[in-house]
């Protein structure tokens, strides 16, 4: 999972650290963690197949301790004296209706039954805590919060005008626009950004930039798609950048005039602190985990209602240039306090906790 987003930032900011304070043995695909000059078992197993859960026990070496960063753990026995596992958020609980049949009965048995063999819990924000223990009955003094953290040699706004220049040129980016960065799936809900856009795209020089590809996501968002379709003058305004290099995606956020964020449902949210501490002004959902993350950081907005993220998007970019210097700085300053230092040292702390119990 050293690619997947979400889950994929968290492992590549972690794992080095760790691998360096403990001895770790890396079990996953030989391509993921070929880099990693430690002990490693390559398995190559479909994500949530049959084949992951039969599988994937049998290549667990003896160990004190099994790290399983996603809730897809071994559902039987493992040679391990304690189970940690990461749950980033229960959204496949939350949003039963959203999947198909077997999806559903693969989420409520596997998310129970990483909590019942886990002997602790790490989650990223009080909102993904609590939703743990309502889902799951998970005791709540099993379940530790540890943020996550903002790589600030990464993404900060201190980039040459050339190479400003040449990541524009090279993704074909409009002079002026506004931006959304993640995945191109419903609950994301891209499908209200689109409806607010096609409320003033006549009355704005702004276009929409999406990093994210339109075609390939396991869950796309076909409604969003056909919206596109029946609004061609939108369509012609909003544009799809595909796959965005990691180095180039921090010069996307510095130069875009303001970053919309409108999903529906998140465990952490991470994009708009990314858009933060590189100085781009932020309007954010005030669903799920965003309230609790960006604090008052963020203009927030009702995901539900095109007009309302319409009007505010038009307030924004109207703003006096002081008054949105002073909230780009607020931004600036809110993405300063989530650094992956701090989640490394909490999660070294966890790891160590069980480690005592083991050796006392």
């Amino acid at each position: 999972m050293l690619r997947a987003s979400g889950i994929g930032t968290y492992l590549q900011n972690i794992l080095p650290t760790l691998c360096n304070i403990f001895d770790v043995i890396l079990l996953g695909d030989a391509n993921e963690i070929e880099p990693y000059a430690i002990s490693k078992i390559a398995i190559s197993l479909p994500i949530y197949s049959v084949s992951e859960i039969v599988h994937l026990p049998k290549r667990v070496p003896p160990c004190d301790i099994f790290w399983s960063p996603h809730y897809n753990v071994p559902l039987f026995s493992v040679p391990a004296r304690k189970r940690l596992v990461t749950i980033h958020d229960t959204f496949h609980l939350a949003h039963l209706n959203t999947l198909s049949l077997k999806q559903k009965i693969y989420a409520q048995v596997m998310m129970k039954a990483c909590v019942k063999k886990s002997d602790h819990i790490i989650t990223v924000s009080e909102f993904s805590r609590s939703e743990i223990i309502k889902y799951t009955h998970a005791p709540p003094d099993k379940v530790t919060v540890i943020h996550n953290g903002v790589n600030h040699q990464q993404f900060n706004p201190t980039h040459s005008a050339n190479k400003k220049q040449e990541v524009s040129d090279q993704y074909k980016l409009p002079e002026n626009y506004i931006l959304y960065v993640g995945n191109v799936k419903p609950h994301k809900n891209l499908i209200c950004l689109i409806k607010a856009f096609s409320q003033i795209h006549n009355y704005t020089p702004h276009h929409l930039v999406i990093v994210g590809k339109k075609e390939g996501f396991i869950t796309g968002d076909n409604e969003l798609f056909a919206t596109l379709e029946q609004r061609p003058q939108v369509s012609e305004k909003a544009h799809f950048t595909g796959f965005v290099a990691d180095e180039d995606l921090p010069l996307i956020y510095s130069m875009a005039d303001l970053f919309v964020f409108p999903s529906l449902y998140e465990g952490f949210g991470l994009p708009p602190l990314e858009a933060m501490a590189c100085g781009c002004l932020t309007l954010t959902s005030n669903r799920a985990s965003m309230p609790e993350i960006c604090g008052e950081a963020t203009t927030y907005f009702n995901p539900e209602s095109p007009l309302e993220l319409a009007e505010q998007i038009k307030r924004l970019l109207a703003l006096p240039d002081a008054e949105r210097q002073a909230m780009i700085s607020q931004g600036s300053q809110k993405a300063g306090t989530y650094t992956w230092k701090n989640a490394i040292q909490k999660h070294v702390e966890i790891i160590q906790k069980l480690a005592y119990t083991i050796s006392g």
